[in-house]
């Protein structure tokens, strides 16, 4: 199947856990939920207990892991990290190299 992120179709997925939409250039652990409306792609990673839901993208070389919760319509992107239980929600833009954590 294919999904247009926003620049075009590119081969992806619906996430087995949650229906939210995955590029299968992405990787998205089955233990983490991507809620429908959310988005993954690029080479952006989603890793262990982590919930990304509501319009929120993750995108570029973002890496969200740890039990961290990103939802709303937050976008975490460029080389980012959200981990060890953060919090990232409403309008937040969390990029370039910046970690946000517990």
């Amino acid at each position: 199947m294919e999904f247009d992120f926003g620049h075009g179709s590119v081969p992806a997925h619906k996430h087995v856990n949650g229906g939210g939409w995955v590029a299968d250039t992405a990787k998205v652990d089955e233990s983490a939920y991507i809620g429908e409306e959310a988005r993954v792609f690029e080479d952006a990673q989603v890793s262990g207990n982590t919930w990304i839901f509501g319009k929120t993208r993750v995108f570029g070389n973002a890496r969200v892991y740890g039990m961290s919760r990103v939802y709303g319509k937050a976008w975490v992107y460029g080389k980012a990290q959200v981990f060890r239980k953060a919090r990232v929600s409403k309008k937040a833009r969390v990029y370039g190299n910046t970690w946000v954590f517990e």
